[in-house]
């Protein structure tokens, strides 16, 4: 029988708190056991390399308890930790009212916005959001409450331990799970923040973003506001009215090879003796810490107290004090340890000087594996006693956010334990080459093991039917098959054998073989020719990471492919663009691009990897993985794998959840899921460009963007004009049930209502009322509530009783005593004050612009859509409107059709929201369209009109369009310097090009009346 978790592994959606979770046994594997409600624990069996001494038959690796070293001593078990912090999180976010969070007004803006669903395309993951939430929980709401001091003293301690000079705080989320936009996230709540409380000792505009290699490091460019692909803007991760204050923000993102300090001088021997003189003064040859930082770090030297960042910063430690592990170890392990230890050392040591120089203000730590590795002297898997939030593989499998790994639980191997090709390496490591043996001469790939062959005829086979699936489905560029080997030898061999190879015979290159695996082969098999688009890549990321030219016997060995590919640019952008690449730059720009359409590595089907490809390579088309390389621990199998988890398709199913997606991995020992399930492929949708035309400048609008209302109401006497959306329609939709019927298994049964409600006089009812108004809109900062008012104002909360309460379905006046109603009532009432106070002409709402960007425009709309209808616009500055329904498609429609319309646009990605308040709480509205008109004063002096179009209309619809009449618009014409506002709603699909057209007219027929 299927185990639940193979037959259905996605329990939550993406954009959710998880609400259940698969059982799993200690060692992390499914039971075959019915989900669990509620959210997993975070909880951690930390795996360690295997002992040499373990029969050839054991199944399971060691494992360690995190709460106990090899010597019985005690050391950091963060999971108690991330768990109460989770809790507390989850009880903050739970507080309805954003004014009582706690923190400040950006930060509360910035929550309500990352927390909605007004996003054009994905909106952030829940463990995005979370990540970010804990970030700012600790800095703005526990850093200053005493009951949470514990917290702070667990992480100074783990850090006074591990990172004496610095202190960090470590977000884990698992591989494909977005960290990028986390950062993204954090440094917009720090920069705004910054902006606009320069003062703040919590906050800096200042970031170095550190990462372990080149590649990363290119990606990151997202990261900063000004790049053309910039998360924010293209993710919409900030509003727009936000964006000129993130532009202050001053962004520096390195890889941290930047920290190692250079030579001062490029002076030769004789030279140095000519400098050192007679007296033989010494010279600094390499540069000092501070040319150090100028050049890793440059404008944010001139700033204090900056942000660090690091991507992957499992990267970055500080060996343990007294340890000799490095020591006890030999081979290719020790050189593993060594290298570790080296780039860790540099990367802190870099941030520990940045600190010295100008203060280090916070250090986050981005990373799916943030476990301390090999040399470090912590038992390698050990997780970082400095995480505070924890979004795991599994988490993110049970979410969809990545695919499930499928990995071999059984053959026909006799005389193994455990499938052969579950840990391939153990049966052919001795038969590999060894580094560098490629130097003896040109080696034969025909000679690679018999297993290895097998696993890759196996593997390969697989990838054939679903490289037929994925044509079938039209997704337009191939699933990727990946080998990761453990040096250049073993990579070249392999890389031959699967794409076929050449030899230098007599002078002459000949082609010895086309490949073993047609899909995969770089020459054509009739006549031996190299294809004109390589089909296999091969790559060393080490070398590619560095950041310099390739090392010349890579570059020999990779000689014909990158040749091939500099035509492909010579063909696609010129031979200047070919000219000007290097070797290593040109590798990686067809690495970074697999299954990238209309890139260079759009069709690649096959890389074979030195190393494990890069963290950073986020190609989101890889379903099959195989590993020819050791694994020691389940940590480094997590990294390997996680080269192939990110999803191809980010679109919902029916019941809001994404299908399941498999990677298939052969060679790599990770104890996960095995049992195949068919898989539903989705082709992605073709993404469109939504953006303002430069060719139409003429038709941009200009909005003001309005942080709220003040109104100048008469002080000696107050009246009301009630209107139909005064009404306020009592239902049980609103209350509940007001009829229930119990009954028995025998007997007589009755019904039960809310009668006791029915004593309550109708004047206690305005009282409690009347007392709510003057609290929620009469009142004034820091002054006494103007109770003596009641004797104005509770005839008018009388009159609006008798006049506009409407009792439906058993529903009683006594429950506008409850807190929700009396404060939506309440808001009602005040706006009929509101309106009948301005009906001499003479507007009493002013209107209170945003202080830090007082208006917007439609210049600055760009963002990226996957929704299928779109109206092409022709009078509007940006060139589609993104239709959330066919009644959008159809007013545009109306609106382009109409003489009188001069500039319309759809307020999607545009910043203009309109504050209102629903009940207590504020919020934030977002009407449809804003369409400029001709009413008749002409082109020059068009009337703004906001439009809202809608079906269903609620009380929440209802009190939107009281504030935007009796509010919003006299408050900004009140204002004139926006030029001349009004609202209207289109509520009938069939009748909007007639109701515009009477709208207008009526418009225009106000000027003349006027004239």
């Amino acid at each position: 029988m299927t185990k639940p978790f193979y037959a259905e592994p996605i329990l939550n959606s993406p954009y959710e708190v998880p609400t259940r979770h698969h059982a799993l046994s200690e060692s992390g594997e499914p039971l075959n056991q019915p989900p669990i409600e509620g959210r997993r624990r975070s909880k951690y069996v930390a795996p360690v390399p295997k002992s040499r001494k373990i029969k050839a038959d054991a199944k399971k690796q060691a494992t360690l308890d995190l709460d106990q070293t090899k010597d019985g001593s005690s050391h950091y078990n963060p999971t108690p930790i991330i768990n109460e912090i989770r809790g507390h999180i989850a009880s903050w976010r739970s507080i309805p009212n954003p004014n009582d969070w706690g923190v400040t007004p950006v930060t509360q803006r910035l929550l309500q916005y990352w927390r909605s669903d007004n996003f054009s395309g994905p909106r952030p993951f829940y463990c995005q959001v979370e990540a970010v939430e804990t970030a700012i929980w600790l800095a703005e709401v526990a850093r200053k409450n005493k009951q949470y001091a514990h917290i702070f003293r667990h992480l100074e301690e783990a850090n006074r331990d591990a990172n004496p000079e610095i202190f960090r705080l470590a977000l884990k989320l698992a591989t494909g799970a977005g960290k990028t936009t986390v950062m993204a996230m954090l440094i917009a709540w720090q920069a705004i923040n910054a902006a606009r409380q320069p003062n703040s000792s919590l906050f800096s505009r200042g970031f170095l973003i550190v990462a372990p290699g080149i590649t990363i490091k290119d990606r990151l460019r997202v990261l900063k506001p000004s790049d053309g692909n910039s998360y924010y803007r293209s993710r919409e991760l900030v509003p727009q009215d936000m964006m000129p204050d993130l532009n202050k923000a001053k962004i520096e993102i390195v890889n941290y090879h930047v920290f190692q300090r250079r030579k001062a001088h490029e002076l030769n021997a004789v030279g140095l003796r000519l400098m050192k003189g007679w007296k033989g003064e010494a010279i600094e040859e390499l540069e000092t810490e501070g040319q150090m930082l100028q050049r890793a770090c440059g404008d944010l030297l001139q700033m204090k107290n900056v942000v660090v960042i690091n991507d992957e910063a499992h990267h970055c430690y500080r060996e343990r004090p007294g340890s000799h592990e490095e020591d006890e170890l030999k081979g290719e392990e020790k050189d593993e340890a060594k290298e570790n230890n080296e780039a860790a050392r540099l990367w802190i040591s870099g941030i520990e000087a940045l600190k010295r120089k100008v203060g280090v203000r916070a250090v986050y730590d981005l990373s799916a594996t943030p476990f301390f590795l090999r040399g470090s002297g912590y038992e390698e898997g050990t997780l970082f006693p400095w995480v505070v939030s924890d979004f795991s593989l599994v988490d993110a499998i049970e979410c969809g956010i990545v695919k499930l790994p499928r990995v071999p639980v059984s053959d026909n191997a006799v005389n193994a334990a455990t499938p052969v090709f579950r840990n391939l390496w153990d049966h052919i490591g001795k038969k590999m080459p060894k580094k560098g043996a490629g130097k003896s001469g040109d080696l034969d790939p025909l000679s690679i093991p018999a297993e290895l062959q097998t696993a890759l005829y196996s593997l390969y086979s697989h990838y054939e039917k679903e490289y037929d699936a994925w044509q079938k489905a039209g997704i337009g560029v191939p699933p990727v098959f990946i080998v990761v080997c453990n040096n250049t030898a073993s990579s070249k061999l392999i890389f031959e054998w699967i794409s076929g190879w050449e030899r230098e015979v007599e002078g002459e290159r000949q082609t010895k073989h086309y490949g073993h695996l047609e899909l995969f082969r770089n020459y054509d098999d009739r006549n031996g020719n190299p294809l004109p688009r390589m089909n296999t890549l091969l790559i060393d990321s080490q070398q590619l990471e560095s950041g310099e030219a390739l090392d010349s016997k890579f570059r020999d060995m990779a000689e014909a492919e990158i040749e091939q590919f500099r035509r492909e640019i010579k063909e696609r952008e010129g031979a200047a663009a070919a000219d000007k690449l290097s070797d290593s730059e040109l590798l990686r720009e067809v690495m970074n691009t697999v299954g990238q359409k209309g890139r260079l590595g759009e069709q690649v089907r096959c890389v074979v990897s030195v190393s494990m490809l890069t963290e950073g390579w986020d190609a989101n088309t890889v379903t099959h993985i195989l590993g020819v390389r050791a694994f020691g621990t389940q940590l480094l199998c997590e990294q390997v794998i996680g080269r192939g988890l990110r999803r191809q398709s980010y679109e919902l199913n029916d019941r809001g959840l994404f299908n399941t997606e498999y990677a298939d991995i052969l060679g790599i020992p990770f104890d996960f899921a095995t049992e195949p399930q068919e898989v539903t492929r989705t082709p992605p949708k073709p993404t469109t460009r939504v953006h303002a035309l430069k060719e139409r400048n003429d038709l941009s609008i200009r909005f003001p963007r309005v942080a709220g209302y003040r109104a100048e109401l008469p002080s000696d006497s107050f009246s009301a004009n009630f209107s139909a959306d005064s009404v306020l329609d009592l239902t049980p939709e609103l209350v509940g049930p007001c009829t229930v019927r119990l009954e028995g298994l025998v007997g007589e049964g009755h019904d039960i209502s809310p009668d006791a409600l029915d004593d309550m006089r109708p004047n206690t009812v305005a009282t409690h009322l009347t007392k709510k108004l003057i609290e929620m809109y009469f009142r004034e900062p820091d002054q006494d509530v103007p109770y003596f008012l009641y004797n104005q104002l509770q005839p008018i909360t009388r009159r609006w009783m008798a006049t506009c309460l409407k009792l439906t379905g058993g529903t009683r006046a006594g429950m506008l005593t409850y807190a929700e109603l009396a404060e939506k009532a309440s808001e009602l009432i005040y706006q009929a004050i509101v309106r009948s106070a301005g009906e001499d002409g003479e507007s009493v709402v002013k209107a209170m612009l945003d202080p830090y960007n007082p208006h917007g425009y439609t210049d600055h709309v760009s963002f990226i859509t996957t929704k299928q209808t779109l109206w092409e616009t022709r009078l509007s500055h940006v060139n589609y409107v993104v239709c959330d329904s066919d009644w959008e498609a159809e007013f545009a429609r109306v609106v382009e059709a109409h003489p009188a319309t001069i500039s319309y646009v759809k307020n999607q990605a545009l910043g203009f929201e309109v504050p209102y308040r629903s009940g207590s709480v504020p919020r934030r509205y977002l009407p449809d369209f804003i369409i400029q008109v001709d009413d008749g004063h002409g082109p020059d002096d068009p009337l703004n009109l906001i439009v809202e179009v809608k079906g269903f209309r609620g009380l929440d619809e209802q009190i939107k369009a009281e504030t935007m009449k009796n509010l919003w618009v006299p408050g900004v014409n009140n204002l004139k310097a926006y030029g001349r506002w009004a609202f209207a709603e289109f509520r009938n699909a069939f009748a909007m090009e007639e109701d515009y057209g009477k709208l207008v007219k009526s418009f225009a027929a106000r000027v003349g009346e006027n004239a």
